[in-house]
């Protein structure tokens, strides 16, 4: 297990606060040669029904719904799960004061404490690469849906930091190879598919095509610092 995983890590570490994914999605938010937000995207492909029932797992700070505030239905009732305190303060302090309904729990996906057929909807963005347990985590998922429901989760493809880890390698060469060693993780759009076929009658791949076009250092340098404290250099 290295520490894209290894949640003895991730929790106290690498997302103890919002700081690390931030610098994250401010590179994208500022480079990115797709105009519309990612967030306002996956939001788009979303089929909610007026009354519903909606998990997050994996909320982070809840940039799911700060970017789409003005569209959330007043009959939905959200959780927004996360791992982490800190993900979890921070998505309540911006969410909760316009949204009240929502709630928040702390929880680990591969251990859901609701009961069976709890929702209607369950959301997985850009997380279940953290997920030591793929089997655990699906079976979780297929145990709360309600029958219908619905189960939508975003990843990356694995060489999307391969440019980027080509440019650190140039500049310190210990981190060789760092970018295939971010990159190969285990739910990828190049093999998420065949994983979710598994545990669910019928699945579709949506491509959210972006590239990153950059002209300052620093958001940069910020992003690829955010990740280098995620390799495990022995």
């Amino acid at each position: 297990m290295n520490r894209v995983n290894n949640q003895t890590y991730l929790r106290p570490v690498q997302y103890s606060t919002d700081a690390n994914l931030q610098a994250r999605i401010r590179l994208h938010e500022q480079y990115s040669i797709n105009n519309l937000d990612f967030h306002v995207w996956v939001f788009n492909h979303l089929q909610l029904p007026t009354s519903c029932r909606i998990l997050e797992v994996g909320c982070g700070p809840g940039m799911l719904w700060r970017k789409n505030l003005d569209r959330i239905h007043p009959e939905w009732r959200v959780c927004l799960a996360d791992f982490s305190p800190g993900m979890i303060r921070t998505a309540q302090s911006h969410i909760l004061p316009v949204h009240p309904h929502f709630t928040t729990a702390g929880l680990d996906i591969q251990h859901i404490p609701f009961s069976e057929a709890s929702f209607d909807v369950i959301i997985a963005n850009h997380m279940l690469y953290h997920v030591p347990d793929h089997p655990k985590a699906f079976g979780e998922i297929r145990r709360l849906l309600k029958p219908g429901g619905r189960f939508y989760a975003s990843t990356n493809g694995q060489p999307h930091l391969q440019e980027m880890g080509e440019l650190v390698t140039r500049f310190n060469p210990k981190y060789n190879n760092w970018g295939n060693r971010i990159s190969t993780m285990s739910f990828t759009l190049e093999n998420g598919l065949d994983q979710l076929k598994s545990y669910f009658t019928q699945v579709t791949l949506h491509r959210y095509d972006d590239s990153l076009v950059v002209t300052k250092s620093e958001p940069l340098a910020d992003f690829i610092n955010s990740l280098l404290k995620m390799e495990a250099w022995n």
